[in-house]
Formats: C-alpha cells, structure tokens, sequence
C-alpha cells in the first residue's frame, strides 16, 4: 500500500486545471477524514522533484488561501487566476476566497 503522503501526492496531481479541493476534500480522498492539517504538512514539505504536483490547487474549506509558499499567498493566488479561477472578496482581513461555487472539484466516486 502506497504511504500517507502518496497517496496525498497523488490525490492532488488528479485535480484538474481551473478546479480546487480544500485539505479536508484530499484527506477523505485518501482514506483519512480527520487528517486536513497532515495533508496540508504534507504539501508544505514538497521537495523539488515534486514539481508536478499543483499544491495550489488545495485551499481551506471556506477557499482561503494558504500562505505558506509566498508572502500571503500571492503565488497561489497567481497560478490560480492564470487557471481561470475566480474569487470572491469577503470583506476582513483575509481578503479574497477562492469561488468554491464555481471551482471546487468533486471527483467521481471510485467503483
């Protein structure tokens, strides 16, 4: 059986171009429910020879953006317009949140 992390690699290359998933939606693809902040240590420690992996395509539930890669966030927020992703303005601190409406992935149910 392929480890934790993947399995969480490979959750996240299927995400299409243009769609989003929060960390909740990987764990529960992977067979974790409980495990969003494990998937989300596991996309924070991406070597460079995990180039494939579209990490920006993984937001909070809510479509917030993380901000561990750039700043606050500008780079996801970049790859992610040039996808055609859209956002919404919420007002606060936070800013901008992904359209989740419109974007978020829901993939085919294995079987």
């Amino acid at each position: 059986m392929a480890s934790f992390r993947e399995r969480v690699l490979d959750a996240v290359r299927a995400v299409p171009h243009g769609k989003v998933v929060s960390y909740g939606q990987v764990a529960e693809m992977v067979g974790a429910p409980h495990a969003a902040r494990q998937v989300g240590a596991v996309l924070y420690g991406l070597r460079d020879e995990d180039g494939d992996v579209p990490w920006h395509r993984v937001v909070n539930a809510a479509g917030g953006i993380s901000t561990y890669k750039v700043g606050h966030g500008e780079l996801q927020v970049a790859l992610l317009k040039a996808e055609g992703v859209t956002f919404v303005s919420e007002g606060g601190p936070e800013g901008e949140r992904v359209d989740m409406r419109a974007h978020r992935w829901r993939p085919e149910p294995a079987g």
